[in-house]
């Protein structure tokens, strides 16, 4: 398989399902964040996001954000309302934090998957470290109705 093709792809997180997960084997899902759990101008973690983590957590699934954001603040701000884990300015497609990560958590790299937007730096960084890479469609398409015209520059200050 090309180092740039993924090796699964989904139009959304939330179409990575408990049930996916578990027939995958995947113990460890490293995600990244800014166009692949929220959008990138989002202030606020998207409705569903709370569940999916849950549902992929009750599956038996670890979630690690792994974000190239350089704002601390704004990666833990997602993470910390789930109790999730998170490495922010991960500097991908260098793969050292994902292996940082894995490692840590005593996971084999057949168990482990990292999800994201961009083939150049979610897709790679996976190829780098050995592990399989899910793709997800970019999220501006899915932004909320107050974040649209933000990005539009409709907003009224």
């Amino acid at each position: 398989m090309s180092i740039f093709r993924a090796n699964r792809k989904f139009d959304r997180f939330e179409d990575v399902t408990p049930e996916i997960l578990r027939e995958e084997k995947v113990k460890l899902l490293l995600c990244d964040l800014d166009n692949t759990l929220t959008s990138r101008l989002s202030k606020s973690p998207a409705e569903e996001l709370g569940s999916w983590v849950k549902a992929c957590q009750k599956a038996g699934t670890e979630i690690v954000v792994i974000s190239n954001n350089v704002s601390k603040k704004r990666v833990q701000n997602f993470c910390t309302p789930f109790k999730l884990h998170c490495v922010w300015w991960a500097k991908k497609p260098l793969s050292v934090h994902l292996t940082k990560v894995r490692e840590r958590l005593g996971v084999e790299p057949q168990y482990t998957v990292m999800m994201g937007d961009k083939w150049s730096t979610d897709i790679l960084a996976a190829k780098f470290a050995g592990i399989r890479a899910w793709k997800v469609e970019h999220r501006k398409g899915f932004l909320k109705d107050e974040e649209k015209k933000e990005e539009n520059g409709d907003s009224k200050k």
